[in-house]
């Protein structure tokens, strides 16, 4: 169990429905990072950019892209996580997958399908939510769209992290700066948000990766440039924070309905 844990945020522009080109890319930035690192955290869809075209980009579970992941957490001693397009039993996922330094594989399938992109057109939402457990910290992941539905990130004193790995826009890139504090806040822990840089065919991307403290306050400047962003979580600032001001306590009870 680690009371401090070391994470590595990539903020990077997407070449378009371009896998290897990606994971070739990616593979220079990880062998340049710091070796100190224990959690390496890529943006939603980082293989292909936020695609649609799911007959084109989708691959399997033992494919390319997931071996390739499995292959870096395993060669670099740390766990990975990024989102990719799933095929699994006829449907398509976006799906969060989290891969443990020796192989071991956990998925989140992203719940809320952006409609306004039509995301939910072409992908099946998910219906289970997740906790990762690592080195003794718990992990909530998300996607980025679940960010503006608070009900499902609720903490129900069950984690010590939420991350959000996202592809959000330029347009609302105040919505997500704001956001992001909000569920550090209301939920009392470090709050993970993991954008992207660049264009695609629909949108153009400014970053604002940040890490957002259990009192809403960011541990890092935010950046537009294409960079690598390291910060050590403390679990002090959470117990800290939870001791003091125990707002976990006087939660409402409630039941989620899939």
């Amino acid at each position: 169990m680690s009371e401090k844990i070391n994470i590595a945020i990539v903020q990077t522009s997407i070449k378009w429905e371009d896998a290897q080109g990606n994971l070739s890319n990616y593979e220079k930035i990880i062998d340049s990072m710091n070796p100190d690192v224990d959690i390496i955290f890529f943006p939603e869809m980082f293989n292909t950019g936020f695609s649609m075209n799911v007959k084109k980009i989708a691959e399997t579970m033992d494919g390319k892209t997931v071996s390739w992941l499995q292959q870096h957490a395993l060669r670099k001693n740390v766990s990975i996580t990024a989102t990719l397009a799933i095929e699994e039993n006829k449907n398509f996922y976006n799906r969060l997958v989290w891969v443990f330094p020796n192989g071991k594989i956990i998925f989140y399938d992203k719940r809320h399908t952006f409609t306004l992109a039509g995301e939910s057109k072409f992908y099946t939402k998910g219906k289970a939510r997740k906790i990762i457990v690592y080195k003794g910290w718990k992990f909530l992941p998300q996607v980025c769209y679940d960010l503006r539905f608070p009900v499902w990130s609720r903490n129900d004193s069950d984690y010590d992290a939420l991350f959000y790995l996202a592809n959000w826009p330029t347009p609302r890139i105040s919505h997500w700066k704001n956001l992001l504090v909000s569920r550090a806040i209301e939920n009392m822990s470090y709050c993970i948000g993991v954008n992207i840089v660049g264009s695609d065919p629909e949108n153009k991307y400014n970053g604002y990766s940040c890490i957002i403290n259990p009192n809403g306050e960011h541990c890092i400047d935010m950046t537009e440039d294409e960079t690598v962003i390291y910060h050590q979580l403390n679990k002090s600032k959470i117990n800290d924070s939870r001791n003091s001001l125990n707002f976990l306590n006087d939660k409402d009870d409630f039941t989620l309905k899939f």
